[in-house]
């Protein structure tokens, strides 16, 4: 199981099916994460700054269990990031709030270059939704939920990883971290929903079998099916290899079927390391958060006509259909971890943004704790592509213009406690 998919089913693997108790307790835990990072193909040419999540995002949280007697056990977990270059609770791309040329340039929308204005302030607004937690900037923006654990599974409640985001996060050899990870291919627009607000989720853990399956809450007024979730992820491990798949669809603010992802993955260990392979789909019709666009338009005084050809502009553009690939190799020996890996998106819709990555990244222990990290990852961007690389804990944002592609090199330190 990888880095991530054993964290957040920790209650899972280590509670569910135990049979002795442990003392009631509550834990402080953390992740500090930080190094130089350097990304090429920006509009301002090659950025170096300080950055927060090299790796993995930096956060801290708390996490307790109460024994009920049993086999019951009551659960929570909050989990906060925090940015350690600033000591905030959010971040913004290198690239600032521009958006790919497809979608802010009108004539190639195929809207009447007059309406350029009004298409750069749709843009803008997009562009500022970015950064990492960038808008609402909740303190507990990455988990937050509790629970029961009993003999049959868990049941928790609350902000939660998605079980499609669970299911790619196990068979991807980099468990997310770092530019390499197969998301950093698709994050802009995202492509895969990793966490969800007001969601139940059931899982279980017995034997090599691992499961979950969610039901999120949209809790839109007047619409019950707006904005909601539903996914299911299982994966089976057995004696050296490990197979499994998950799945997510989602609808928009006024219900309509949006981004949904297939994922089958499986891995096997081979010679010092593991081969990992992944597939998966992205699937998105009916994009998410634009039904109000024409409204808006229309308050600053452009007619409806105009107001509604540019959000249907909008729409078209920002639909999603293509699949996503993955293998990777990663091996550990003596404090030494290396993983080389090659991700490709093979973009269906009319704008063929295809993109893919390739790089090696090398982790040396200086404890259990503490480790030193260096990435070298290279985005090859395709016809309209312009995707920049970021890191676990932030977006790259995207490059200088349709098919230039971008290199990342960092070096960081990451801590546990």
């Amino acid at each position: 199981m990888t880095l991530v998919s054993a964290a957040v089913l920790s209650c899972l693997a280590s509670s569910t099916m135990a049979q002795d108790a442990s003392t009631s307790s509550v834990t402080l835990y953390g992740i500090a994460d930080a190094g130089i990072n350097h990304v090429t193909g920006l509009k301002q040419g090659s950025v170096t700054q300080l950055a927060s999540g090299i790796m993995e995002g930096s956060r801290w949280g708390l996490k307790g269990n109460e024994d009920l007697g049993g086999g019951y056990r009551a659960i929570f977990t909050l989990e906060s990031r925090v940015e350690l270059d600033t000591g905030s609770v959010s971040n913004t791309t290198a690239s600032g709030t521009q958006v790919p040329d497809r979608l802010n340039t009108a004539t190639q929308m195929g809207l009447p270059a007059s309406l350029q204005p009004y298409v750069s302030a749709v843009a803008a607004n997009l562009g500022a939704q970015l950064g990492v937690n960038h808008i609402d900037k909740n303190l507990f923006d990455r988990q937050i939920y509790t629970g029961l654990v009993t003999p049959v599974g868990a049941i928790t409640a609350g902000r939660q990883y998605t079980p499609g985001y669970l299911a790619s996060a196990a068979f991807d050899s980099m468990h997310t971290e770092s530019s390499l990870a197969l998301g950093q291919l698709v994050s802009v627009p995202a492509s895969f929903t990793i966490r969800v607000s007001n969601s139940l989720q059931y899982g279980i853990k017995t034997g090599g079998v691992t499961a979950t399956a969610m039901y999120a809450m949209g809790e839109v007024a007047g619409n019950s099916s707006a904005n909601r979730l539903l996914g299911t992820m299982a994966m089976y491990q057995g004696a050296g290899f490990s197979v499994g798949g998950g799945y997510n669809t989602q609808k928009n603010e006024v219900g309509e079927k949006s981004l949904t992802n297939s994922i089958l993955g499986a891995s096997v260990d081979i010679g010092p390391g593991t081969l990992s392979t992944m597939y998966a789909t992205i699937k998105d019709d009916h994009p998410a958060n634009l039904s109000k666009v024409a409204a808006g338009l229309q308050a600053q005084g452009l007619p409806a006509a105009f107001a509604t050809a540019i959000q249907g502009a909008f729409t078209t553009a920002l639909k999603q259909h293509a699949t996503l690939m993955h293998i990777g190799y990663r091996m550990t020996m003596g404090p030494s971890t290396v993983t080389v890996a090659y991700n490709t998106m093979n973009d269906k819709t009319a704008s063929n943004a295809d993109r893919d990555s390739y790089g090696v990244a090398y982790t040396y222990a200086l404890s259990k704790r503490t480790d030193l990290n260096a990435v070298l990852t290279r985005f090859n961007n395709k016809n309209s592509s312009q995707l920049a690389p970021g890191g676990n804990g932030f977006l790259g944002g995207v490059t200088a213009s349709a098919g230039t592609d971008s290199s990342n090199v960092a070096f960081g330190i990451r801590h546990r406690f």
